[in-house]
């Protein structure tokens, strides 16, 4: 479904990204790990083709992104859900309107189909009842699944999670963990996710991958990340 070859990243020459190589299999959840500034967010931007690799190549579902135009990312773009680390709703929109926009855009179907779409989705994510509030109105939880819920809107097969535990108690980042979990097993989602949350890491992921300094250093199952020598891998995941 994803595969990474050989890719590298850097800005201003300073390498953010190193020889990353990788597959996800379809339907897989693969965390990628990480401190902070380690690249994490660059590599899932740049599997979303909002970043450029300076060299690699990018394959999703069978297709190169790495030279696609704008035109044709679009397209790419739309078999993708993306969670973004804080919501990135819109301010000035409510529940309703942030989560229906994708289906304004990207479809034809009419305000009855659009409203029943809304609801289903608000139910899947435990939000029942909320199309009229607005984000400042909104809990940080509440808000990471109504984006959650505007990223599936679409029916996308892929989804991409950016720190979605971030700025949470260990008690939502549990909730908003198995959410995940839940709904991409229940859609047949690839999933990717960045996190430096080693627990519920470890919880929902299929496989995980530790980045340091723009490298892979280890990656594999729950029990394979344990049993690994590394020093570093080991002070990480403990």
């Amino acid at each position: 479904m994803i595969r990474i070859e050989h890719l590298s990243k850097s800005f201003s020459g300073q390498v953010v990204l190193d020889d990353i190589n990788f597959e996800v299999q379809k339907g897989e959840i693969l965390v990628i790990l990480g401190g902070s500034g380690t690249g994490k967010s660059v590599l899932l931007k740049s599997m979303m083709g909002l970043v450029r690799p300076d060299s690699g190549k990018i394959w999703i579902d069978g297709k190169e992104i790495t030279q696609f135009s704008e035109k044709e990312l679009l397209k790419v773009h739309k078999g993708i859900g993306y969670l973004f680390q804080e919501g990135a709703l819109y301010d000035f929109m409510n529940v309703f309107e942030n989560i229906a926009f994708p289906l304004q855009e990207h479809t034809d179907l009419d305000k009855p189909d659009i409203e029943a779409k809304v609801k289903k989705v608000l139910e899947v994510v435990d939000l029942a009842g909320i199309e009229g509030k607005y984000p400042s109105e909104l809990s940080g939880g509440m808000k990471k699944r109504v984006g959650l819920a505007r990223s599936i809107i679409l029916g996308s097969k892929i989804l991409f999670c950016d720190e979605p535990t971030s700025g949470l108690d260990p008690i939502r980042s549990r909730d908003i963990s198995n959410l995940i979990r839940d709904i991409s097993k229940g859609l047949k989602c690839t999933t990717v996710i960045t996190s430096h949350d080693i627990r519920n890491a470890f919880r929902i992921a299929d496989r995980s991958v530790l980045i340091r300094n723009g490298k892979i250093i280890a990656m594999g199952t729950q029990a394979q990340m344990e049993a690994s020598s590394d020093i570093f891998v080991q002070s990480f995941i403990q």
